[in-house]
């Protein structure tokens, strides 16, 4: 094409491309109407269910342009009201987490203005902001100013960046694989056997510690697990213990663990992802020694309420991390003489990578420490209030947990197991809060886990009543 031909081409082009880079004027109107939706969203949280089963219909991309009215609409009907309804104070099962309001305001200005944040030298702010929210982790887990960490997108990579630290710590490849040995608890998540296959330590022994009745590490067991190990010329390199455990809540014996570790000369890794942020609360006792662990996971879209997508690491060893994920190339020549340690993506398997930090700096900065300690204080007492209302309806108890996550069962006289399989079929179908279920010392049991920032005692009263109904149903259909 000659010069005139690209230009006319151009213009052309600029008509359509153009629509990408909309007006003031719509840009007003687009928000007003999505702010509609979630302050509506927000406002009947309390009146809908937290689970609704239903097979959702027609999403598929086609060039047909909509107007976000049409949108919004399909939106709620087929994604928010379908399946669990995760910012609903009726969502405990699993671990709900939440997403305060100033997150996604931090979400949507780090949209806008979109800054590089893996790297210092592309966004020092930025970048700064990310290590500001570190460093405040940093002090509330007691980890030394010189420990490293990042922001990751949740606990499973939060994993990975730290036990690749620790294999590459330990130099654990080619023939030293298969006889290395990790330690782990039988109530650890799942994350963890998953990040060893991806790093390529799909190999190694896995030792599960026997528990007391507690679901906690014993740690004279761990002890002799690792002394017969190295006496049969094996090599331990990694313990993994829980701050908070999925199924039952419960905080192993960190402090133990830790002196276990530094006399054994092995990695030490706290899983926090859920539990981590409780530290802040009446129960840090129970989180002694977490400062001692060579690297810890926590979740702020857990602890702090925060949406999905935060997680973080902290790392003792800078070097390790550094040999595991700083790498270069010519075109990023011109930020090569930035601390490493300054930018984000040195310290991760993530380059490009979404500002996470704002939307933890941004809510911290804007209401203070204090509330979301309040919010981790009131669930703490209704797992307990929530204990008490079903031991007094003549259920079973799981242990009285650490945290804020219970189990429970119905004592049926016969066939217990499935009979509390149909309960749990029956609280899904009523959905009015949502459960779960899981499988412990090979029983069947259900499951609550309280941590939504919305959830309060009317929230468990009715949790209560729907439990009263779906037994009733059970009882009466299957006696």
């Amino acid at each position: 094409m000659d010069s005139q031909s690209i230009i006319e081409e151009l213009k052309k082009l600029n008509k359509i491309s153009s629509q990408l880079d909309i007006s003031q004027e719509e840009r007003a109107s687009l928000l007003n109407q999505t702010a509609e939706y979630t302050n509506n969203f927000i406002s009947t949280l309390h009146t809908i269910k937290g689970y609704q089963e239903k097979i959702v219909g027609n999403l598929s991309i086609n060039n047909k342009p909509a107007s976000l009215k049409d949108l919004l609409t399909l939106y709620q009907h087929e994604v928010a009201e379908s399946g669990i309804n995760a910012a609903s104070p009726k969502h405990l099962g699993y671990i709900p987490g939440g997403g305060v309001y100033t997150a996604a305001l931090a979400d949507f200005i780090a949209a806008i203005t979109n800054p590089f944040a893996g790297a210092y030298f592309a966004a020092p702010g930025a970048a700064t902001i990310e290590n500001e929210v570190v460093d405040w982790l940093k002090k509330v887990f007691s980890f030394p100013e010189s420990a490293v960490g990042c922001l990751s997108s949740g606990g499973s990579v939060s994993t990975l960046i730290a036990f690749t630290a620790a294999r590459d710590k330990f130099k654990i490849k080619n023939e030293v694989i298969p006889k290395s040995v990790v330690y782990l608890s039988e109530q650890v998540h799942h994350s963890t056997q998953k990040a060893l296959r991806i790093i390529g330590l799909e190999d190694v022994i896995v030792r599960y510690i026997p528990l007391d009745d507690w679901h906690k590490i014993k740690p004279d067991a761990l002890n002799a697990l690792v002394e017969k190990d190295k006496a049969e010329g094996l090599n331990p390199f990694l313990i993994v213990a829980t701050a908070g455990t999925t199924d039952t809540g419960t905080i192993d014996p960190l402090n133990d663990i830790a002196t276990i570790a530094a006399q054994q000369k092995l990695w030490f890794h706290v899983d926090a992802a859920y539990g981590g942020f409780f530290i802040l609360t009446s129960k840090k006792n129970l989180f002694k020694g977490i400062e001692r662990a060579d690297s810890i996971i926590v979740d702020p879209h857990k602890g702090l309420f925060l949406p999905y997508g935060v997680g973080a690491v902290l790392v003792k060893d800078s070097n390790a991390v550094l040999h595991s994920h700083y790498y270069t190339a010519n075109y990023m020549q011109d930020g090569q003489n930035e601390e490493l340690l300054k930018s984000p993506a040195n310290l991760s398997p993530e380059l490009t990578r979404h500002f996470r930090g704002l939307r933890v700096w941004l809510p911290l900065k804007y209401h203070g420490i204090e509330p979301f300690i309040a919010c981790l204080e009131e669930k703490l007492l209704l797992v307990q209030y929530f204990r008490m209302k079903l031991a007094a309806r003549g259920f079973c108890l799981g242990p009285e947990p650490d945290l804020s996550v219970s189990y429970f069962w119905y004592p049926f006289a016969n066939d217990a197991d499935e009979k509390n399989k149909l309960l749990m079929e029956e609280i899904h179908k009523d959905g009015s809060v949502f459960l779960s279920s899981s499988i412990i010392n090979n029983r069947f049991v259900i499951r609550i886990a309280i941590l939504a920032f919305r959830t309060k005692k009317e929230t468990i009263d009715e949790a209560v009543e729907m439990i009263d109904r779906c037994l009733e149903n059970i009882l009466s259909n299957y006696s």
